[in-house]
């Protein structure tokens, strides 16, 4: 009997990992049926380093990229820039819960790519941020 709980407990400690891992292939999937086409972890990954010029308007004019807040290194927390509060891993392999809402990364998606690009990012720079990280 001891051995069967053993047993579910860590399916149910590894579930947020498969459900979290499920979920990128079907968010890579929607973007492609919007017109992207193959995905790339190294255009993602240029893409997230890449610095950009603040928008005309911003409260700071340094220029920023997704590193600004989440850090060089994804396994680890980052920060926001203006509020300075602590940012959850980027890192599937730390955070498997990272990417297992769809509004949340929609929402994440539009918050972000208008603050370090100045507008909404495409169905490929999204597919290509995810296949990125993703590998992390």
């Amino acid at each position: 009997m001891r051995q069967l709980w053993v047993l579910v407990l860590c399916l149910l400690w590894g579930a947020p990992a498969v459900m979290a891992e499920n979920l990128i292939p079907s968010m890579l999937q929607s973007y492609q049926t919007e017109g992207a086409g193959h995905f790339s972890a190294s255009a993602g990954e240029k893409l997230w380093k890449q610095e950009h010029e603040a928008p005309e308007g911003a409260e700071s004019p340094k220029p920023r990229n997704c590193q600004t807040c989440h850090g060089v290194d994804l396994s680890k927390p980052g920060e926001h820039v203006r509020t300075g509060k602590v940012i959850d891993p980027m890192a599937l392999s730390v955070n498997p819960q990272r990417f297992s809402d769809v509004k949340k990364i929609k929402k994440w998606f539009r918050r972000n790519c208008k603050w370090v690009l100045g507008r909404v990012c495409t169905a490929q720079e999204k597919g290509d941020i995810l296949t990125y990280l993703q590998q992390q």
